[in-house]
């Protein structure tokens, strides 16, 4: 079954058929909400909102360790992450869709792991590559499918958040090889490789990052909120194109 993570301009899947909604209790605490099960196009998925149904949680306060093992519990094998970032890559202009396929963690302070205390035993897992290839191959077929351009790769600058960076920021990002920044790729994508789910991201340029283009002295959210709600309804169309080439 697919699991799909809704982030930042998309807290509900309005061609999602709802048949059931489940609250679940983890060893972790409180998930982000309850799971929105349901299908899309006659395939089954389950929905959550990364920052609440009511996007009251802000990015270092959502519990990942919860929202994984929810998903995982619920036997999700399966998983597109859907993120909004800023373009630091000149050519990542508002709107435009990119499949990710690294990431740098500058996050701090978030529970980053699922082997840690009572004594566990240290466990290291291997994160060369941070996406899952076969993932990532399905959001590109569907986008493809789906008519949309996208772009194939890119490195994921996660940041700690809730503030959006300075400029001289964003020219460090750059100077390290990000090419767009967001705050919840990390420790998302990490807990879902130790749980053993194929995970990948669908992230979509919101704006120009602090400092860049038209963001040069300051960042629009008017600009923000009408990008999104254009580039969300393609989105959810990529999203049937991606069920239906899931396999599992």
């Amino acid at each position: 079954m697919l699991g799909i993570i809704g982030g930042t301009g998309l807290t509900q899947l309005a061609n999602l058929e709802i048949t059931h909604r489940q609250v679940i209790r983890t060893p972790y605490g409180e998930p982000s909400g309850a799971l929105t099960f349901g299908k899309i196009k006659d395939h089954e998925v389950v929905f959550m909102a990364r920052h609440g149904y009511g996007h009251s949680i802000p990015p270092h306060e959502v519990n990942y360790q919860a929202n994984l093992w929810a998903l995982h519990a619920q036997g999700v094998k399966n998983v597109v992450s859907i993120a909004t970032v800023g373009g630091i890559n000149p050519d990542y202009e508002p709107g435009a869709i990119v499949i990710p396929d690294q990431i740098i963690d500058y996050t701090h302070g978030r529970k980053a792991t699922f082997y840690d205390g009572n004594g566990r035993p240290v466990t290291h897992i291997d994160f060369t590559e941070p996406y899952c290839e076969k993932m990532r191959a399905q959001c590109m077929q569907a986008a493809s499918l789906a008519g949309e351009k996208f772009i194939d790769g890119g490195v994921y600058a996660a940041v700690q958040g809730p503030r959006l960076e300075t400029a001289a920021e964003i020219n460090r990002l750059d100077r390290d090889g990000a090419t767009m920044v967001g705050m919840t790729g990390m420790p998302e994508a990490v807990l879902a490789r130790e749980l053993g789910l194929c995970y990948a991201a669908i992230a979509v340029v919101a704006n120009h990052a602090a400092g860049r283009n038209s963001s040069k002295h300051a960042i629009s959210f008017e600009e923000i909120d009408v990008v999104l709600k254009q580039a969300m309804q393609r989105v959810r169309i990529i999203l049937e194109h991606v069920v239906g080439l899931d396999g599992d």
